[in-house]
């Protein structure tokens, strides 16, 4: 089974290395980072590159596609190579997957359109916009289209995503040897357990038009 993660400038690390951990543990899982060109490509704060082992073109017909989000979405969803290379690779894909804002990604492609689907919380309204219907559960199957929520999210959907192709047992193993075991020290990771006045500062954040000029 080929497994393709895309890369692109700017995108999060963790949404990209939390599932790999996971569903790279798939047996004959064969893993390939892909980007528009071979080579490092850098996360969205700089300060981290992941090593792209294929170029687009060089990776066809993969079993599995997953796309990490991004703090900056615009770019990449307008960027019609990127978004032609996921149709063709959605077109006989198994699975095809998204953490976070990659949600966004797959629906500029218009491949989520009238599916369920999730995203970062503070994204659910564009997501809308791009004709799907979101959701605020932390893993949505609609289909083949798998869509996480934000960031963490991505480690929750790789399991999910082992389980129902190589079994309960297989993923239990996984998640033991990972030894994925959560206990954050705060109750603060969803807006709805979240201090008020910390999930109001971010949802103004969020609508603030960006600074040019």
């Amino acid at each position: 089974m080929r497994i393709a993660i895309l890369l692109y400038p700017g995108f999060t690390a963790l949404d990209a290395v939390g599932p790999f951990e996971i569903i790279s543990r798939l047996p004959g899982a064969r893993t390939v980072l892909v980007a528009k060109e071979a080579g490092p490509v850098r996360n969205d704060q700089g300060n981290l590159a992941l090593v792209a082992d294929r170029a687009l073109d060089e990776v066809t017909a993969p079993d599995i596609v997953l796309v990490p989000g991004t703090g900056d979405w615009a770019p990449v969803t307008r960027d019609e190579e990127t978004l032609d290379w996921l149709r063709a690779a959605d077109a006989t894909s198994t699975w095809t997957t998204s953490v976070c804002t990659g949600s966004l990604i797959l629906a500029a492609a218009g491949l989520l359109r009238g599916r369920r689907a999730t995203t970062h919380w503070l994204a659910m309204d564009e997501l809308k916009e791009h004709g799907a219907e979101p959701t605020g559960e932390r893993v949505v199957f609609d289909g083949k289209y798998v869509t996480a929520a934000g960031v963490s999210s991505g480690i929750d959907m790789g399991l999910h995503l082992l389980g129902r192709i190589a079994g309960d047992r297989q993923a239990q193993t996984v998640q033991l040897l990972t030894e994925y075991d959560p206990r954050p020290p705060y109750d603060a990771g969803s807006p709805d357990k979240a201090p008020a006045e910390i999930v109001a500062f971010w949802r103004a954040a969020a609508s603030r038009p960006p600074v040019t000029g």
